[in-house]
């Protein structure tokens, strides 16, 4: 019989599901979203229509729309949320979840993320994502997902910039505030998580920022 070829043999590992846990770095701490965060966000980014623009929801009429909003994805067990709370101001600028959690396969995606206009671009919001990324890869996970809408060029470009590798986009995949979006699709894998670690490690340095808070180098030398 011909042999047929067939992917690497993957260990039986236990892959737990992310829980509700707190999350501490240098600028960020990431903590279980919840309504006590509804001031802090809203604060931050009820005006801020187009930071909402590639999302299924927001921007949120009144403030109590955005509680609601956010009681009802604090609580699901299946796609933790996390508030973003940059150590800079020790206030929820964002949030971000794990989704589409498939232990079996060992697939996980960052997803659902919400900046508000002053936690982005800063190493808040950087270091938001290396410790997502870490805590995933901790779990035992071999392939992170980044996905978005293909006309979302920033979210486009800080896909590249965390290390996701382009897989290809979803033509016509869904519909999102009565348009047609395509969506990216972007991974990485557990293979290449120590190397990209390292880098994430040297750019979050302190002394890769000079006294404003400027990066003094991109995260890789391609960015």
């Amino acid at each position: 019989m011909t042999a047929v070829p067939l992917g690497p043999i993957v260990s039986e590992v236990i892959r737990h599901v992310p829980g509700f846990e707190r999350h501490v770095g240098k600028a960020v701490t990431l903590e279980p979203l919840s309504t006590r965060h509804v001031d802090d966000l809203w604060e931050a980014g009820h005006a801020a229509d187009m930071s909402w623009a590639y999302l299924k929801y927001g921007p949120f009429p009144t403030k109590d729309d955005m509680a609601k909003h956010i009681s009802r994805i604090s609580g699901l067990e299946q796609q933790p949320f996390f508030a973003l709370i940059p150590a800079s101001s020790g206030k929820a600028e964002g949030w971000a979840s794990f989704c589409d959690i498939a232990p079996g396969d060992a697939a996980i995606e960052i997803g659902s993320i919400w900046l508000s206009p002053r936690l982005q671009r800063t190493r808040a919001a950087t270091e938001s994502i290396f410790l997502m990324l870490q805590h995933a890869f901790a779990l035992g996970y071999h392939r992170v997902v980044w996905r978005c809408n293909a006309l979302n060029a920033a979210s486009m470009r800080a896909a590249r910039r965390f290390g996701f590798t382009y897989e290809g986009t979803w033509r016509g995949d869904g519909i999102v505030k009565g348009r047609r979006r395509d969506t990216a699709w972007f991974s990485t894998l557990e293979r290449e998580w120590p190397a990209r670690r390292a880098l994430f490690e040297t750019w979050l340095g302190d002394s890769n920022f000079d006294a404003d808070g400027v990066a003094l180098s991109p995260l890789s030398p391609s960015t």
